[in-house]
């Protein structure tokens, strides 16, 4: 694409006045509805562009104090700094409302984004000013594309010094035409916008005050809801909710006719339908979104966004429709998990001490609680009556889950993680494959080459930046061989790797993967960690404990420093008797110890080891099959 065709692109968007104040928003025509998704790569700013909008279409008062990233209301997303829910808004902008929603970045989360794009009818693409489209980039956009979702670009944080908005956009359209988009869809409108100050405008060099070239481009360019308000009733259930109060809260976009509050519809799915196993439910409560409340109403047209309650067993996936004409929609499908845990019930020694749930009925009831939201997420009986084997996404997506259930007072162990593998019609071995984008400094690109190279990772593209002196490369690697990889990638590279994956494809087996060099130290006996244990232990490896810590025979202290795991006495004290020794007045420095939190210690782990996972504590201890080997 020429440099000209990216100038075209950028005039197409024109600019607008300023943005006006908003009205109270009820359930409005569908002619004035736009329902947009905002879409992109993690860390692309999707969540500070809302906070804009939002800002500008005066959902705050003047005096009010904001926070930012106002729509990661999680604790966890707040944490983590990224967005794990897709969640609903809405602004109004010269008579019309937008429905907004807000969307995760990451891979692991793509259910999410899969499950809202059944709400809009356009999407807000954004995508980064200098690092153009990413792995996660092609994802969310593929979906798009098929869903035929109209797509305006949005080249964020154009502010930064090193932005390169031609290149960027002649990426984009390559990436467009890589994905099969038609003509039409190649021909997509282009905003050049920084959320974090607030401004957009049609050329990257001439800048708005604030965004409304962006609100313009949301009216003009995002077709408003194709829908019959003179249908049956009917409505897909895209999210869950749930209130204290109210009971579960379902979300989703009226498809057809009028939804009303104390009416009585038909819950079911085609499936169901045709089975004669669909149900009936009466609409208790109805809202439509306004900023950040859900404001009650007693009927929502066809093609607005609402919630609703009364119906207590609704899922995702089912329609409500018009009791005498039900015409359910498709279900909703998302892409097959890739990555498999076991959680199962704690049988460590100190099991019992710190959770409040801590029975495999405690473990099942709240699984099967995740299984009604999270549709990415698979879960089976294991072997025994106390094993569950959990699917998902990745091992984020999976360790979002834990660190939530651990907060809520459960208390559990899991294994290592292993991937999905698949037959072939020629009952060949597949495995799954993804496409990595590491963004390293040029000095420390042979450490990245030799590490992704022993795991079976294959080059496919490698750049420099000459202004940065950064290299950006891309890989085809197995999902085993990003097991694990982080903790040491970050290692080798002093905290200064970028990595970024995405789910490509299924290959056969390539065989045997090392992803760790490393044995464990173990802890012998039971007991409290000694200095005195400590400071001889340190020379075998690293820690990670330290004084004054309980440990159980069995639990992994520390790192070894050469392969195999070996056995070590932490909680060993100093013998004390009568005799002044000749080094009683040395003093000896102890390392400080390694901190593994959850998402290290989940990378940690291979097929002999577990993570002991309560609402204090994460340790890691060896199989009791392991211990009867040693």
């Amino acid at each position: 694409m020429s440099q000209g065709r990216a100038r075209a692109l950028r005039h197409g968007v024109r600019a607008a006045a300023a943005v006006a104040d908003p009205a109270e928003i009820s359930s409005v025509g569908v002619d004035l509805i736009r329902n947009i998704a905002i879409i992109a790569h993690v860390d692309h700013g999707k969540t500070t562009l809302v906070d804009a909008m939002l800002s500008q279409a005066k959902v705050f008062r003047e005096n009010q104090s904001v926070q930012e990233r106002i729509m990661d209301s999680n604790d966890l997303e707040r944490e983590r700094g990224i967005t794990i829910l897709a969640k609903n808004t809405a602004i109004s902008y010269k008579g019309h409302k937008i429905n907004i929603i807000d969307t995760p970045g990451h891979a692991d989360f793509g259910g999410e984004v899969e499950r809202v794009l059944n709400m809009c009818d356009g999407v807000l693409l954004l995508v980064d000013s200098v690092e153009g489209p990413m792995p996660q980039t092609r994802f969310v956009l593929r979906k798009a594309l098929e869903l035929q979702k109209k797509v305006i670009v949005v080249v964020n944080k154009i502010d930064r010094p090193a932005a390169r908005p031609d290149w960027v956009i002649d990426t984009t359209f390559d990436l467009f035409e890589e994905l099969g988009a038609d003509d039409e869809q190649c021909d997509f409108p282009v905003v050049y916008a920084s959320g974090v100050n607030g401004i957009a405008g049609e050329d990257p060099e001439i800048l708005a005050e604030d965004l409304a070239p962006l609100f313009e481009a949301i009216v003009r360019e995002v077709p408003s809801p194709f829908v019959d308000p003179e249908a049956p009733t009917r409505i897909l259930v895209t999210n869950l909710d749930y209130d204290e109060h109210k009971g579960r809260i379902a979300i989703g976009r009226v498809s057809g006719g009028s939804l009303k509050k104390g009416s009585t519809y038909t819950v079911c799915t085609p499936e169901s339908l045709e089975a004669g196993t669909s149900r009936t439910g009466r609409i208790a409560e109805l809202f439509v979104y306004n900023n950040f409340e859900r404001v009650p109403v007693s009927e929502v047209l066809a093609g607005d966004i609402c919630a609703f309650t009364g119906i207590a067993d609704v899922g995702i996936g089912e329609s409500v429709c018009d009791s005498k004409n039900p015409l359910p929609l498709p279900t909703i499908e998302v892409e097959e998990p890739t990555v498999t845990m076991t959680f199962m019930v704690n049988t460590s020694p100190f099991a019992g001490q710190e959770g409040k749930f801590v029975t495999s009925r405690n473990l099942a009831e709240r699984l099967d609680r995740e299984l009604e939201r999270n549709l990415a997420l698979r879960v089976e009986r294991g072997e025994s009556a106390d094993q569950f084997i959990v699917s998902g996404r990745g091992t984020l997506h999976i360790s979002v889950l834990m660190e939530n259930m651990r907060r809520e007072g459960y208390e559990f162990s899991v294994g290592p993680p292993q991937v999905i593998t698949k037959t072939d019609e020629e009952g060949k071995k597949l495995e799954p494959v993804e496409e990595a984008v590491i963004e390293v400094p040029e000095e420390y690109m042979g450490s990245v080459v030799d590490m992704i190279g022993r795991r079976k990772g294959q080059m496919l593209e490698l750049s420099t930046n000459a202004t940065t002196g950064t290299s950006t490369v891309k890989y085809s690697i197995p999902t085993r061989g990003l097991l694990g990889l982080r903790s040491g990638l970050l290692t080798a590279t002093r905290g200064t790797a970028v990595v970024n994956t995405v789910f490509s494809h299924y290959e056969p087996w390539m065989g045997e993967i090392n992803t760790r060099d490393q044995g464990s130290l173990v802890a012998h006996e039971t007991g409290q960690v000694t200095s005195f244990a400590c400071e001889s232990a340190q020379q075998r490896g690293v820690l990670f404990v330290k004084p004054g810590d309980q440990v159980y025979e069995g639990q992994v202290v520390g790192i070894h420093q050469r392969p195999g795991d070996l056995k070590v006495n932490v909680a060993k004290k100093k013998a004390v008797n009568n005799i002044r020794s000749a080094t009683k007045e040395n003093t000896s420095t102890l390392n400080e110890a390694k901190i593994m939190l959850l998402d290290d210690a989940l990378e940690y782990i291979v097929g002999d080891e577990l993570v002991e996972i309560t609402p204090l504590s994460c340790r890691i201890r060896k199989t009791p099959k392991a211990k009867k080997t040693r």
